[in-house]
């Protein structure tokens, strides 16, 4: 398969969707990123790697950060985490409040904002230096020591995280987060600011691919929890768009605001793709169209 010529034609189709959408100018740091930019980088489970334009080019992962904190909490904690947080799609926005209210303090699942704040709770709880550790986690996945969190993007989320903070005392208020809240809100911030390109991304979502025992940084996940990963990467990994993406591209994956999306096709490849404009829903509308087509045109999915 040549995967580089493919992503190649692939941007040229894409092209007419460059000015759509716009990137997350509620969070006053990633206002600032230039918006007409795009990376890509497909890793395979043999080792070949596929990067295109600014697929080295560094970029705030935000909610992709929420795979990392399940499969540490995971390791952790075992089937045991389900008591705290579900796992069915929301239907509902990523920051809702009102369906974190009407199921008694339960988010709904880890990939909306008020299970990943639950997340980072139980981190704080189970771990002696949680900020450390998460970044050796995730440091250890990509083989890459220089990812580090951007306190610049973090700091802005705080201070402009009113809707979140809501969320995190809603959590207090029903007792489904134990550690004070300002240290939960400040972790998870932190959590969603790490940097990473495209190439750094894909090969660390490489783990989640072969649905084989793996152990970096002390964390380990069983077949079975690997499988259990991607199964709800593949129903929540979207926001409320969740089902269009499973439609259109057939794929787990999980998207963040800062622009970046990364999807596994099991046994045989990782991909990652960067584009700031977001459409409605907060995902990125030319990585959305991006992976649509590496699907249709490779007939790879998991369909």
């Amino acid at each position: 398969m040549d995967y580089q010529k493919i992503i190649e034609d692939i941007y040229q189709e894409i092209l007419p969707f460059s000015h759509q959408g716009k990137q997350a100018d509620y969070i006053p740091a990633l206002a600032k990123v230039n918006p007409d930019q795009f990376g890509m980088c497909l890793h395979t489970v043999g080792g070949e790697v596929y990067p295109f334009m600014k697929a080295d080019a560094a970029f705030s992962i935000q909610s992709i950060s929420k795979v990392f904190s399940l499969a540490m909490c995971l390791s952790l904690k075992g089937e045991a985490l389900w008591k705290r947080v579900g796992k069915e799609p929301s239907g509902t926005a990523f920051n809702s409040l009102v369906q974190l209210e009407i199921e008694k303090g339960i988010p709904r699942n880890p990939f909306i904002n008020a299970g990943a704040i639950v997340l980072s709770d139980i981190l704080l709880s189970e771990l002696e230096h949680p900020e450390e550790d998460f970044l050796r986690f995730v440091r250890s996945l990509c083989e890459d020591d220089s990812v580090d969190y951007n306190m610049e993007v973090a700091l802005s989320e705080r201070e402009t995280g009113y809707l979140n903070a809501a969320i995190a005392n809603l959590l207090k208020y029903h007792g489904t987060i134990e550690n004070d809240i300002e240290s939960v809100l400040m972790f998870y911030f932190k959590t969603c600011s790490v940097e990473m390109n495209c190439m750094q991304l894909s090969k660390a979502f490489l783990a989640f691919t072969n649905h084989a025992p793996f152990e970096y940084a002390g964390y380990r996940l069983s077949q079975s929890r690997i499988k259990r990963l991607n199964a709800v990467m593949q129903t929540c990994g979207f926001y409320d768009e969740a089902g269009e993406f499973s439609y259109l591209v057939g794929l787990p994956g999980k998207s963040g605001v800062g622009g970046g999306i990364v999807a596994v096709c099991p046994h045989r490849y990782a991909v990652a793709v960067w584009s700031p404009r977001l459409n409605s829903k907060g995902n990125s509308v030319m990585g959305m169209k991006a992976l649509e087509l590496l699907t249709t045109q490779t007939q790879e999915s998991i369909f």
